[in-house]
């Protein structure tokens, strides 16, 4: 089962615009986290159950619960007819909110967590793209910004549901074993 926070994400690449407008999104892990909580997405590196630094949740049937997301920092600088947006996009594990169940510490329960934490970071994906393609001004971007983040943030909740929702929380083996393929088709470096 997967619990999820949204924050702010980075990447890098420019898109330049006829205004002299240039946008500038680059992936990053300075952000103003909580260094001893936060885990920053690496595609080489997997979660390992002693990430898992919460207090469990009451009875019930989840061993396990992931908190995750991913957000992005913005900043402007213009000159004139000239100026640079820089959009940082990060994602992130959270240890204090991430749990496990005494006893429920197995290799297959970890792989079911390590996807929740792999849907944030598709969903951070999802937004770079789409702020890839999106012209950003000094005149839109409060309002541009935010609605490709929520829009990537709807995504990300969907898409969680969906996997806890159709794997049954990692019960139904064979489902667990369909989006493990699809993560392993998916999950690419950000391209710079």
């Amino acid at each position: 089962m997967k619990y999820f926070l949204s924050f702010v994400f980075i990447l890098s690449l420019s898109i330049h615009t006829n205004a002299q407008f240039i946008t500038n999104v680059y992936w990053t892990d300075r952000t103003a986290m909580d260094t001893n909580d936060a885990i920053y997405y690496d595609l080489n590196k997997k979660l390992v159950w002693k990430d898992f630094k919460g207090t469990p949740g009451g009875a019930g049937p989840v061993a396990a619960i992931t908190s995750s997301g991913f957000g992005y920092k913005a900043d402007m600088k213009t000159n004139g007819t000239k100026g640079q947006i820089n959009i940082g996009v990060y994602c992130f594990f959270s240890k204090g909110k991430s749990w496990v169940k005494p006893g429920r510490t197995t290799p297959y329960i970890l792989n079911h967590e390590q996807h929740h934490f792999n849907v944030s970071y598709l969903a951070a994906l999802f937004f770079i793209d789409k702020v890839k393609k999106t012209v950003i001004t000094p005149a839109n971007s409060n309002n541009v910004l935010p609605a490709l983040y929520r829009e990537a943030c709807d995504l990300m909740n969907k898409m969680q549901s969906d996997y806890d929702g159709q794997t049954k929380n990692g019960q139904v083996v064979e489902m667990q074993e369909k989006w493990n393929n699809f993560f392993a088709e998916r999950l690419q470096p950000v391209t710079k």
